[in-house]
């Protein structure tokens, strides 16, 4: 599942773009595992007393039937279940929420056997049983549940999801999300990952509508009422959470794949024209897919649909994936740079996932990274195949800085986390299972060599098609690769890769003396949080190494005990190839052929670790940068940038020197750099914002625009170039625009005029648009103009650029009423409030009304979003993050430990939100003076303050 569309990091607070959030549970229950006997709703004893199904009975097959109502907003069900007993048992346990179930028996020989039904809400669990009836073992057994329950008003489970057509009637949908935990809620079911069975789905509907599901359609059946029964062929084995069903009005276009797989587009009628690009991307990447994985991929058909309410960004139902409308649907005269480039990577991950996810599942979701992180790192290694034009490549270390923004802080988690409730299962979906998750395992790739890893992961997938796995099992596969089993059919030895291995590379560790543990290196990367901090201290032509974690924390306790298996990779002024060494140990010491001015650690930050220079180490790179930064690829010149400024946080280096090594941006060109010098940069003033600095503030924004200004006035008001120099642009007039930059000003307030004249007709350069809406934002005949035309547009590309500029305008009235109008999801939707709240907190004239909009509101969010969800943490993260006093310390922990636990008392997200406050705190403490004396040396004084919040 895609939480987001993978749009590049940058300026923190800039660009809202579209952060796409992850699917929603409830908390089922406080920890209740230990109570000594659960009673059922009716007063009887329930017989199970664990959040987790026991394992004595497993589905083999469900024969399911669905009717939804969507005029009535309910559906009503029926599902056989066929059930094999692995242990003799006298009742069966399933999940089951918010289900009314009628009728419940056992079908056996002809008779039927009514079975009791215990109902247990606390755990979402139902008991089935009969005085009568022993489930005896190694039998099968057939239930018929007979159930109805309301379309669900949030976004999860089956539930109601409502379009507006040009003639303003509202048309309604029902849709399905169902990770990870909410199959349960639309049928009775073992809603377990590991609980795999195959799926016979029929669905009944109205004429007007029509009705998807995982498999293809095999017949239609007419029904009294004017009804029609759709029935699907019998699925795959899979997990429950990977069922899907939609009844809708919508219309499609289709291609076949070079692999003979029916390929469709669904979207409502009106913007079926918009389907055209994720189609021939699809069509792409499933073949690349294909190819890749060399494993056909199972069903018939993949279906791509857009649903117009949907939490997160996408969900990889196996042959009918569903996606934003803003993941998915693109026009080439109204969607920028950015939207291509997200669209793509977002259909790439969900398709990785048919293979890893859907083929081979985790046991349980404490490895949920081996679904996730794998499909994150797919995304770029199929991406940068199939569309080398979007250059890919440049934003992949941008993924590993946002995973350590959070594993740096004490509440980290480790990759792999035991999880039981639906709540803490809902957390795993945060930046640790995805970014870190891919960023390990591109170190990985990159130690192995490509050809080892994909060897091994093929392996993997082979080993375990229909399966479910843990970590045990992929480090597995990625040892020995090069001794074939029975699975492997004797292809690696001649693949090229294993029949060569005698010669040594020298890019590759695998023939070190003592053959290489992958499993011991790995564990370290996924068993523990945090990540290693490397110290290097070149003294002639030795090289002192030493690590430790990296922590912001003032307990340094909690940094203790840590040690990483590290992939090391250098480059030094004397030799361009990339040296490797793995530090195993607290401290080691490496040579040097020859004694060198610099030596740069994590070659193209393809490691997941950040490294400090002792010594002259950071004086002579930062020389290099000034005098000729292009020695370093971007990527490493951007790794600079991201860990000196990480450095400062933890005391290793003075601030000083970080603001001496920015000044070579003036000179910076390359997309990566440029965006993390805004990203470190910018939060420095959005710190001062809330603290009543102004003067300084002034200061420190003119220092950043001068930086950057002549890259600025370089740029074309056009859509001209790379996608890395389109979206670089679009950042750049953005940031000059709202900075108050008077050139860029100028042009945004002439072609807003016009744009505005000819009734929001005029074609705009997509890339600019932003920075263009934003100045007009600011009047409030400006704002007003543009909402409207938020109202009416049918491209969500466009409506995603109006609500990001209408967010940081500096009218604080008209932010409030948007943050009410999100809520309410009448013209604005409902998903999309967690990226109208966020940016509204950046802005100087909103961030006191979004703190006390999430107060007021809160229950309602956690309601309509879930607990654990990863839009409630981006809110309460997003909302608090740039506070930097005690007073909004104290008033933001003492809110949160006013709520109970079946309101979030015991969120993640809460515990980062206040270490980042502290973290704020000890920074500006410690730092503002050194600001103010490096800008009055450097820095030119205050000459153009933007009106509005970046």
């Amino acid at each position: 599942m895609a939480r987001r569309l993978p749009l590049q990091r940058t300026m923190v607070s800039v660009l809202t773009a579209f952060l796409l959030t992850c699917p929603a549970f409830s908390l089922a229950a406080t920890e209740q595992g230990e109570a000594a006997s659960p009673v059922a709703t009716n007063g009887q004893p329930f017989p199970w007393d664990k959040m987790r199904l026991p394992e004595t009975v497993t589905p083999l097959h469900y024969d399911l039937l669905i009717h939804p109502n969507l005029t009535s907003l309910d559906f009503t069900g029926i599902v056989q279940l066929q059930l094999e007993v692995l242990q003799d048992t006298q009742f069966i346990v399933l999940h089951s929420k918010d289900l009314r179930i009628s009728k419940v028996a056992l079908l056996e020989h002809g008779r039927v056997q009514p079975l009791q039904v215990l109902e247990y809400p606390a755990f979402q669990q139902v008991a089935l049983l009969s005085d009568d009836v022993t489930f005896t073992k190694g039998r099968q057994y057939t239930v018929h549940m007979e159930f109805a329950a309301n379309l669900s008003e949030s976004f999860h489970g089956f539930y109601k999801s409502t379009y507006r057509t040009r003639e303003g009637e509202v048309r309604v949908v029902a849709s399905t999300q169902f990770e990870p935990t909410s199959a349960r809620a639309a049928f009775p079911c073992f809603d377990e990952p590991a609980f795999k069975a195959n799926f016979s789905i029929r669905i009944r509907r109205e004429a007007r509508h029509i009705a998807l599901s995982n498999m293809p359609k095999l017949k239609t059946v007419q029904l009294a009422d004017d009804l029609l029964e759709d029935h699907f062929d019998m699925s795959v084995k899979m997990s429950t959470y990977l069922v899907a069903f939609i009844v809708s009005d919508f219309l499609s276009i289709s291609k076949n794949s070079q692999h003979g797989v029916k390929i469709s587009v669904y979207a409502v009628p009106e913007k079926i024209d918009q389907a055209e690009f994720a189609l021939d991307a699809a069509v792409r990447l499933l073949d690349f897919y294909d190819d890749y994985f060399d494993i056909p991929y199972p069903l018939p058909k993949q279906d791509l649909a857009a649903i117009p309410d949907f939490q997160s960004g996408a969900m990889e139902n196996w042959g009918l994936t569903t996606y934003r409308e803003s993941a998915l649907l693109f026009d080439p005269n109204k969607s920028s740079a950015s939207d291509k480039l997200g669209i793509t990577m977002i259909i790439a991950h969900e398709l990785a996932h048919q293979w890893f996810g859907n083929l081979v599942t985790m046991q349980w979701w404490n490895d949920l990274w081996l679904n996730e992180g794998f499909a994150k790192f797919m995304e770029f290694v199929s991406v940068n195949i199939t569309n080398p034009e979007l250059q890919v490549e440049d934003y992949f270390l941008g993924k590993c800085f946002e995973a350590m923004e959070v594993d740096a802080l004490s509440s980290s988690h480790p990759v792999s986390t035991p999880v039981e409730n639906p709540a803490q299962i809902q957390e795993m979906f945060d930046d640790v299972s995805y970014e870190k998750g891919a960023c390990i395992l591109n170190m990985l790739r990159d130690y192995l060599t490509p050809e080892a890893f994909k060897t091994g992961i093929v392996r993997y997938l082979r080993r375990y098609s229909y399966q479910n796995t843990v970590n045990a099992h992929l480090w597995d596969s990625l040892t020995n690769i090069c001794q074939s089993d029975d699975l492997d059919e004797g292809r690696l030895r001649g693949d090229g890769f294993c029949s060569q291995k005698k010669s040594h590379s020298a890019a590759s560790k695998w023939f070190e003396e003592d053959e290489l543990d992958v499993r011991a290196m790995m564990d370290t990367w996924t068993l523990q949080e945090g990540f290693p901090l490397i110290t290097v201290e070149v003294r002639g032509r030795e090289v002192r190494l030493s690590q430790e974690r990296y922590l912001k924390s003032e307990d340094p306790t909690q940094a203790s005990g840590f040690l990483w298996q590290v992939p090391l990779t250098y480059i030094t002024s004397h030799s361009s190839t990339v040296h490797r060494f793995l530090l195993k140990t607290k401290t080691d010491v490496l040579y040097l052929p020859e004694e060198v001015e610099w030596i740069k650690f994590n070659v193209d930050m393809s490691g997941y670790y950040i490294v400090h220079y002792e010594g002259q180490g950071w004086d002579a790179l930062i020389n290099l940068l000034l005098h000729n930064h292009t020695a370093l690829s971007s990527n490493d010149r951007a790794s600079l940038i991201n860990n000196i400024f990480q450095l400062v946080s933890v005391g290793k280096v003075p601030l000083d020197k970080a603001l001496d090594l920015s000044l070579y941006l003036s000179q910076e060109t390359e997309i990566m750099p440029v965006t993390q010098g805004l990203s470190e940069l910018v939060p420095l003033y959005k710190l001062m914002e809330k603290r009543d600095m102004e003067d300084l503030e002034n200061q420190m924004k003119s220092y950043i625009v001068t930086l950057f200004q002549d890259l600025i006035d370089r740029q074309s008001w056009t859509d001209d170039g790379t996608v890395s120099q389109r979206m670089l642009r679009s950042y750049l007039l953005m940031f000059a625009c709202v900075r108050g930059y008077q050139p860029c000003v100028t042009t945004a307030t002439e072609l807003f005029h016009k744009w505005k004249e000819s009734d929001g007709n005029m074609s705009l350069p997509n890339d600019v648009s932003l920075a263009v809406f934003a100045v007009g934002a600011r009047t409030p005949e400006g704002w007003d103009f543009l909402f409207e035309k938020y109202r009416h547009s049918l491209y969500t590309s466009v409506k995603s650029r109006i609500k990001s500029a209408l967010s940081i305008s500096p009218l604080s009235d008209k932010l409030k009423w948007m943050m009410e109008q999100s809520l309410l999801g009448e013209v604005m939707k409902t998903q999309d409030l967690p990226y109208v709240v966020v940016p509204v907190s950046k802005n100087p004239k909103g961030y006191k009304h979004a703190w006390d909009f999430l107060r007021a509101n809160w229950e309602t969010l956690v309601k309509k979003f879930d607990l654990g969800s990863h839009s409630i943490s981006h809110m309460v993260i997003g909302v608090t993050n740039q506070y930097s006093t005690r007073e909004m310390l104290e008033e933001v922990r003492g809110f949160f430990a006013s709520l109970r636990e079946e309101t979030g008392s015991g969120l993640r997200c809460i515990q980062q939100a206040l270490e980042s406050i502290e973290e704020n705190i000890r920074w500006t403490d410690k730092n503002l003076p050194l600001i103010q004396a490096w800008l009055d040396r450097h820095g030119p004084q205050c000459r153009s303050p933007g009106q509005a919040g970046v």
